[in-house]
C-alpha cells in the first residue's frame, strides 16, 4: 500500500517521512517541484536512489494535468496535502501565486484523487491563520470561530479548508482538516519569526553578523507545537475512525508572545550582549496576533497530546541554524 506526501521536501512533509519511515511498512510516494531542494530529506537520498521503499516525482500541484498524469500511475491508501506557498509574509507581494498554488493545487489534488484514489483518507493541511484576527472573547479559538484572515496566505487556506469540505460533502471524498497553530523546530523555513531569530542568533555567534536580531512585530501572541508532535497528530488523525469532512484545530501547550519566544531564544545563546531592533520590512500590513486554540475536538476524538516541550523545541531549532551556519559559514545572509 501506498503514502502519497505532497511537499515531501518542506520541513512538515520531511519530518512526516522520518515518522512514517520509524513507524509503517507503507511505500511512501512524495511530490516536489524539481526545483525544490533535497537538504530536509538527504538522509533519505540512498534509499531513494536505489528506489526502494520511498520515491519522489516532479509534479507541480499548479498543472492540472501534471497532477492527473501522477495520480494516473498510483493508488494511494493514505494522502497527506502539505505542499504550499506557506509564508504569510511573501503572501502580500505575490497573492496570484499563493491563490493558484494553494487553492487551485488543492483542487487539482483532490480531483485527481477522487478519480484515481476515491478510497483514499486524504490529510487537508489548512491552518490556523485562517482564523485572522481574533477577539479575546473568541480565545481560545474553537472550530467554529468565523474566518476572519489577515494576509492572502490566510485567505488561500479559507479556500483550501472548504474546498476540502466540499469534497466530503459533495463526492463522499474522506477528506480530514487541520488547522495546526503555529508549529516549529528543526528544518523549520528562515521567512517564519522564530527561525529567523535562530538564524541571526547563530549568525551573531559566528561572528557574520552584528549582535542585533532584525524583528517585526512583537506583541503577537502565539501558542507553539513541536513540528514533531504535529507529524504525530497527523498520523493520528488518518489512524482513528475519521469522519469524512471533518475539521480540527490542532497546537501546542505553550502561549506566549513573539518578544517572549525571542527573549528565551537569545538567553540560549552563547553570546550575552544580542540586542533587537524592528525591521519595518518584516511587519505585515495587517496581522494575525491572537492565536490560542481550543483542541478539544481534536484531543478527543484521537487522545493526541503534544510530548516534546517548548524548551527542546526552541533548543533544538538553535542547534539547527548553529550546524547549518558551521557548515555553510559566511554563505549565509541573514534575513
Amino acid at each position: 500500500m501506498k503514502i502519497l506526501i505532497t511537499g515531501i521536501t518542506g520541513m512538515v512533509g520531511s519530518h512526516l517521512l522520518d515518522f512514517l519511515i520509524e513507524n509503517t511498512d507503507y511505500e511512501i510516494v512524495g511530490i516536489s517541484r524539481w526545483r525544490s531542494p533535497l537538504d530536509n530529506i538527504s538522509r533519505h537520498i540512498p534509499e531513494i536512489n536505489k528506489k526502494g521503499r520511498i520515491s519522489i516525482e516532479h509534479c507541480d500541484i499548479r498543472d492540472s494535468l501534471g497532477v492527473d498524469n501522477f495520480f494516473s500511475k498510483h493508488k494511494f491508501k493514505f494522502i497527506f496535502h502539505l505542499a504550499a506557498q506557506s509564508y504569510p509574509h511573501v503572501s502580500f507581494t505575490n497573492p496570484i501565486e499563493t491563490y493558484e498554488t494553494n487553492i487551485n493545487g488543492t483542487e487539482n489534488i483532490l480531483n485527481a484523487t477522487l478519480k484515481y484514489s476515491p478510497e483514499a483518507i486524504v490529510h487537508v493541511c489548512s491552518s490556523s491563520e485562517v482564523f485572522g484576527r481574533v477577539s479575546k472573547d473568541k480565545v481560545p479559538i474553537n472550530e467554529e470561530t468565523n474566518f476572519h484572515p489577515a494576509s492572502p496566505y490566510a485567505i488561500s487556506k479559507c479556500a483550501t479548508d472548504l474546498i476540502g469540505r466540499h469534497y466530503a460533502e459533495a463526492y463522499q471524498l474522506n477528506t480530514q482538516i487541520t488547522r495546526m497553530f503555529t508549529h516549529t523546530g528543526p528544518r523549520r523555513g528562515d521567512v517564519f519569526m522564530e527561525s529567523t531569530f535562530a538564524k541571526q542568533i547563530a549568525l551573531i555567534e559566528k561572528g557574520f553578523q552584528e549582535p542585533i536580531v532584525k524583528v517585526g512585530n512583537l506583541d503577537s501572541m502565539r501558542t507553539i507545537a513541536d513540528v514533531r508532535d504535529a507529524v504525530r497528530a497527523y498520523w493520528a488523525l488518518l489512524n482513528t475512525s475519521p469522519q469524512p469532512g471533518e475539521y480540527y484545530n490542532i497546537g501546542g501547550k505553550k502561549s506566549l508572545t513573539v518578544r517572549n519566544i525571542l527573549k528565551y531564544l537569545i538567553s540560549l545563546s552563547s553570546q550575552k550582549n544580542i540586542d533587537f531592533v524592528v525591521d519595518q520590512d518584516r511587519l505585515r500590513p495587517i496581522d494575525a496576533d491572537l492565536q490560542i486554540p481550543d483542541m478539544t475536538k481534536f484531543i478527543t476524538k484521537t487522545q493526541w497530546e503534544p510530548s516534546i516541550s517548548y524548551e527542546k523545541t526552541m533548543e533544538d531549532l538553535l542547534n539547527y541554524w548553529r550546524e547549518r551556519v558551521n557548515k555553510d559559514g559566511n554563505s549565509f545572509l541573514s534575513r
